[in-house]
């Protein structure tokens, strides 16, 4: 793809019109940079939107699974909340790259891992935004289910599926307004059933102590809240790349932090409450119930209000996901970023999710729990080499219109970024904790999973140790040229951003 493709003007062309930003009708860019005439809202909108991404069922049953294997109360609070920071810090950190680059995230890795080196990458992270549409939609037609008493089966998840796909469709812009509504609707509900719950339903003593910690089920509680936070790290800066370039980076991460932390650990907390309470009950059985012996009638009521907020986190993977596989395709043929191609491509996405739904068998829990595991392992190198190359290697200096060449700067396969990845999946075998393998170190050493540190250490120091033969003055000068001519005064982070 060429400069006009990537949606930048060519070095030496300065910007000359001004227009009004789009915020309305169905939005048309997906893969390409976002023009500064279109930058437009505030990072306080990163709020709203990343605390009802977080603030459904699905993130409640993530919170269930340490209780689930036999963690009390206070064990299961301790690894959510440690779980959950240390996966929002990556989290955040990639949620500030968007307003100063414009871009999508894994158009922003290819600098790490080459034009079509990111496939690789994007292929992993579409195949998770799917499994956990899949669970989002079984959660989803549970609801349904149990609140009409009627059994629709598939039909459910194809009500779901519509509804989802047709915010997806429209877009960014109306994605960020339904969240900030539904931020409301859910405090409203949830967060008087939350305040009511904890005095009208005790736990016993024995939830509230540290005596017994159950250590297998608190590392499961840790890594499942840690790997939830992270999961959205692939596709954070999606929602931000519309923000203007002078937004403070601190402020975006600041507001995306506090969304995640505050909506993904108050429902894992809230989670693991109920599944105190009613030990055997899976996530819409603990929460109707728990509504129910604080009033009766209101358990379809709770639940008819968390509706919409599986909806919409289904809508928020089906726009990213879309954008992942435009990105895959676009790698390997040349792609125009057209609205019926962002519309094809989340019909692919949802019609993925809403077919696993339909034909998945198993526990929910079983099964949710240990898909977390794995996405942790696959994500943490990838956001180890990311973080790495922006902050300490790069510092935030891209030639954007080079990542929209095939052989441009970056290379169709970026070898850096590559082994630093395969080096980080490979340092991490033997410390894995999973049901189907146990890694050696990590049985020697009573099976505590720290695999996560393992992979974040191994790919950072390959990627720092590779790094060193880029020839960034050259990056830097033609970065310049690209920032000039967009009228951006810089496309930086550090010390020379001004």
């Amino acid at each position: 793809m060429a400069y006009e493709s990537s949606g930048l003007p060519e070095p030496g062309v300065a910007q000359t019109e001004v227009a009004l930003p789009a915020t309305s009708g169905i939005e048309v860019k997906s893969i390409d940079w976002v023009p500064l005439t279109e930058r437009t809202g505030t990072p306080s909108s990163l709020f709203s939107l990343w605390f009802m991404s977080n603030a459904n069922l699905t993130t409640l049953a993530t919170g269930m699974v340490g209780v689930a294997m036999g963690a009390n109360f206070l064990v299961s609070v301790v690894a959510i909340v440690l779980g959950v920071c240390v996966g929002t810090v990556f989290t955040a950190f990639h949620s500030a790259q968007g307003p100063q680059l414009g871009l999508p995230q894994m158009i922003q890795s290819r600098a790490q891992f080459g034009y079509r080196g990111v496939a690789i990458v994007c292929l992993v992270v579409v195949a998770s935004i799917v499994g956990f549409n899949i669970f989002n939609q079984l959660l989803a037609g549970q609801v349904l289910t149990t609140t009409t008493g009627v059994d629709a089966g598939a039909w459910w998840y194809v009500l779901i599926t519509a509804l989802a796909l047709t915010l997806a469709i429209v877009g960014y812009h109306w994605i960020h307004r339904v969240q900030k509504w539904l931020t409301w609707l859910f405090l409203a509900t949830f967060g008087v059933f939350t305040v009511v719950a904890l005095f009208v339903l005790p736990l016993p003593a024995a939830d509230f102590s540290l005596a017994e910690m159950n250590w297998p089920a608190f590392l499961v509680q840790f890594a499942a809240a840690a790997a939830y936070a992270l999961g959205w790290a692939p596709y954070v800066s999606d929602y931000s790349r519309y923000l203007p370039p002078q937004t403070s980076p601190s402020k975006a991460l600041f507001h995306t932090a506090s969304g995640v932390i505050v909506g993904a650990g108050w429902l894992m907390i809230l989670g693991a409450f109920v599944a105190s309470l009613f030990t055997e009950a899976d996530p819409v059985e603990a929460i109707g119930t728990a509504a129910d012996a604080i009033l009766p009638g209101l358990g379809p009521v709770l639940l008819w209000s968390a509706l919409p907020a599986l909806i919409t986190v289904i809508t928020i993977n089906i726009y990213a996901a879309s954008i992942e596989l435009i990105t895959v395709a676009d790698s390997f043929r040349p792609v125009r970023p057209t609205r019926m191609t962002r519309i094809v491509a989340c019909s692919l996405v949802g019609l993925g999710g809403l077919l696993g739904a339909a034909f998945s068998t198993g526990e929910f829990l079983e099964s949710f729990g240990s898909f977390l595991v794995v996405l942790l392992y696959v994500l943490v190198p990838w956001t180890s080499v990311n973080l790495v190359d922006y902050y300490l290697v790069r510092r935030g200096r891209y030639a954007v219109a080079e990542m929209f060449r095939p052989h441009g700067l970056y290379g169709a396969w970026g070898w850096r970024g590559i082994t630093a990845y395969v080096v980080g999946i490979a340092a991490m075998i033997p410390f894995v904790v999973t049901t189907w393998f146990t890694g050696p170190v990590a049985t020697a050493i009573g099976g505590i999973d720290i695999a996560l540190f393992v992979g974040l250490i191994a790919s950072a120091i390959a990627y720092v140790v590779l790094a060193r033969g880029l020839d960034l003055d050259a990056e830097r000068r033609l970065a310049r040229e690209e920032a000039n001519a967009a009228g951006i005064r810089s496309v930086s982070f550090g010390a020379d951003r001004g």
